[in-house]
């Protein structure tokens, strides 16, 4: 099902959001309830400006109040399953489920004088709420999230409940159920913790400034954009895919979203230019997922940063700290696209496919929000008021130009999608806060640090590939926000102990948490990218995971030299860093494709992984010795060539 231009149509996009990314599975409601959910959506929205216009609540009011709605429009909108998506009406019980939902919320707000006063002590109607609060997120997360971070709350919380009987060092004492729901719902370590308090503030008003850019159109000029750059040089669709993901990626915040929107349009290009449809899907989804690596939002996963890592850390070191890595993430996979491209012979795009630069060029204004927000938060103002500001340029911006203006009826549809973007983070982020809850609670995060420093005997590289495998684990099926809050409360602490720098730990399991939307079996951004492509979707995952090798070495390379994250660095040094590493990545990219200027043999293939692998490692030796077999194998490029049979021969 495709448009006259080849791209996928709404009706095509929809189903393959539907199918791969819960997020999308809503109901389309009309009539009376219809407006029901319009309203609350819009006043959900109007509460989020209200608090950061005039001040946020106390934490347990402000985080109540927001989990309050998010509960209620999750049970209106989201089916209890996915074959009643398309029923028009709402069943009852899910009515029900909603009111629970607007008493969970109100709770707080109405009780906070005689909560505050008797803490500690629950009275039958505090246990009802708070048991109900906990059922409710841990549905509505199943809902709008899917299983995966649903099961691991509802493991933590039996794990919490039945310490004494745990084996070996997982052994705790144990909490009743009294002290379960009173963690959970009565006090900032649990549901009503740091994750949603985020969620609360920070990333709501972002999803609210992605919401009004979208209605600029600055998606597709994301599209037009790249295609202009990248469109005509080798395999040029491709990187069209990787630079548009790239962009597309400062805004969105779902690995899936950005493979159906993006690549709906990148895909057919790469097909009927010849890529094969498991290449043309991997390239989507390795960019797409990448996408979630990019400052300024990084899945809105950098403001969870600031709060959990703490130390007077700012929201700029992080940004400034994840620039490099992710910069050369999208080099690692344009090396890879570029020796395929050569390889299979592929061109690039002609000028009647590209449109006119003139034309592209004419709403380059359309970035200026991008780059204010990050602008106003290097200069140090607030996240908030960041945000804020960030929106009221995006209006303005917009009335340049007739065709991207927003209007008073695009900025009411942009408040009510700011706000349906923000339920499933919502639930997953009050879903994580069970899970730290749980760790706080009984030690667990140190006891699995030391679990794994055991496992690794306390040596560094061991202990990272042990970390890596826990954050892949972890990272399936969970949305950035609160894969984040998973992998680094569990995964993160055990390379702290090691002596690894707090933000080096922290992006090192925020990667690899990443990285599992492309890592079979569970590869959610290939699979929907498969669902675009018409290919086979392990094996699209498979080819993801390779392009995106670059993910696979860049967390080794900052823990190893935290230089690349510009810590306590020189510019002179990190750049024979950067050089290093973007020699190696092209290497190693070489001895994966097997070409480079030429086809390689399978020796050269072997010289290109060893040299990319000796160039990466931050080791005075180990560059010099990766240098050298780099000239060797660029002297073995164009000296020899490879005959009809495969066979290598002197060059003329």
């Amino acid at each position: 099902m495709t448009t006259n231009e080849g791209t996928l149509s709404q009706e095509k996009q929809q189903e393959l959001l539907e199918k791969f990314d819960p997020e999308a599975a809503t109901r389309k409601l009309k009539g009376i309830m219809g407006w029901i959910v319009f309203i609350g959506l819009l006043a959900f929205s109007l509460f989020q400006l209200y608090t950061a216009i005039f001040g946020v609540y106390t934490a347990q009011i402000q985080r109540s109040i927001h989990l309050g709605f998010a509960l209620a429009l999750i049970f209106l909108l989201f089916p209890m399953r996915k074959k009643n998506l398309h029923k028009a009406k709402v069943a009852w019980y899910d009515i029900v489920l909603a009111i629970l939902g607007v008493a969970v919320g109100a709770y707080w707000p109405l009780m906070i004088d005689e909560l505050v006063n008797r803490v500690g002590r629950l009275t039958e109607v505090d246990y009802f709420i708070g048991l109900a609060a906990i059922l409710l997120v841990l549905e509505a997360t199943r809902r709008t999230v899917g299983l995966p971070i649903t099961i691991i709350a509802t493991v933590f919380m039996v794990y919490a409940l039945y310490g004494p009987y745990m084996p070996g060092f997982l052994a705790h004492r144990g909490l009743d159920l009294d002290t379960l729901i009173q963690t959970m719902f009565y006090t900032t370590e649990g549901i009503l913790g740091t994750p949603l308090g985020v969620s609360s503030t920070f990333i709501f008003l972002f999803l609210l400034f992605g919401a009004f850019l979208v209605k600029t159109g600055v998606g597709q000029y994301f599209n037009d954009l790249a295609v202009s750059l990248a469109g005509k040089r080798v395999g040029g669709p491709a990187k069209v895919a990787i630079f548009s993901s790239a962009l597309q990626g400062t805004i969105s915040g779902s690995s899936v979203a950005n493979v159906v929107t993006s690549g709906s349009f990148t895909i057919p290009m790469m097909k009927k230019l010849g890529y094969r449809k498991e290449f043309a899907g991997a390239v989507e989804a390795a960019a797409s997922t990448g996408g979630q690596l990019m400052p300024p939002i990084m899945g809105a996963a950098a403001f969870l940063m600031v709060e959990f890592i703490g130390g007077g850390i700012t929201y700029w070191d992080i940004a400034k700290a994840a620039t490099i890595p992710a910069l050369l993430y999208f080099t690692g996979i344009w090396i890879m696209v570029h020796f395929e491209a050569k390889r299979v012979g592929l061109r690039g795009m002609s000028d009647e496919e590209l449109p006119e630069r003139k034309e592209v060029l004419k709403k380059i204004y359309l970035l200026l929000p991008i780059l204010a927000v990050i602008l106003l938060m290097v200069s140090g103002m607030s996240i908030m008021r960041a945000a804020l500001w960030s929106i009221l340029i995006t209006i303005l911006v917009s009335l340049i130009r007739k065709d991207t203006r927003i209007g008073i009826k695009d900025a009411i549809d942009a408040l009510v999608d700011g706000a349906r973007t923000a339920l499933s983070v919502a639930a997953a982020t009050a879903a994580a806060g069970i899970i730290v809850g749980v760790v706080t609670k009984t030690g667990l995060g140190l006891k699995l640090a030391n679990g794994l420093l055991d496992l690794a005997g306390g040596v560094l590289i061991p202990t990272l590939m042990l970390t890596m495998v826990a954050a892949i684990v972890l990272g399936m099926g969970s949305p950035t926000t609160a894969n984040y809050v998973i992998t680094s409360t569990i995964a993160a602490p055990a390379i702290i102990l090691l002596g690894v720098p707090d933000l080096s730990a922290h992006l090192f399991v925020f990667y690899f948490g990443i990285i599992a939307d492309i890592t079979p079996p569970v590869a959610l951004a290939a699979f929907a990218a498969a669902g675009v492509s018409g290919g086979e979707p392990l094996r699209t995952g498979v080819n993801s995971a390779k392009l995106a090798i670059a993910a696979f070495i860049i967390p080794y390379m900052f823990v190893l030299s935290p230089e690349l994250l510009m810590i306590d660095t020189t510019w002179y040094y990190l750049i024979w860093v950067v050089f290093t590493a973007v020699a190696g990545m092209m290497a190693i990219g070489a001895g994966v494709i097997g070409y480079w200027i030429r086809p390689l043999a399978w020796f050269e293939r072997i010289i290109g992984l060893v040299c990319g692998i000796m160039l990466i490692y931050p080791e005075g030796m180990t560059d010099i010795i990766g240098l050298g077999l780099f000239i060797v194998l660029i002297a073995l490029q164009l000296i020899f060539k490879r005959d009809k049979n495969g066979q290598t021969q002197p060059a003329n």
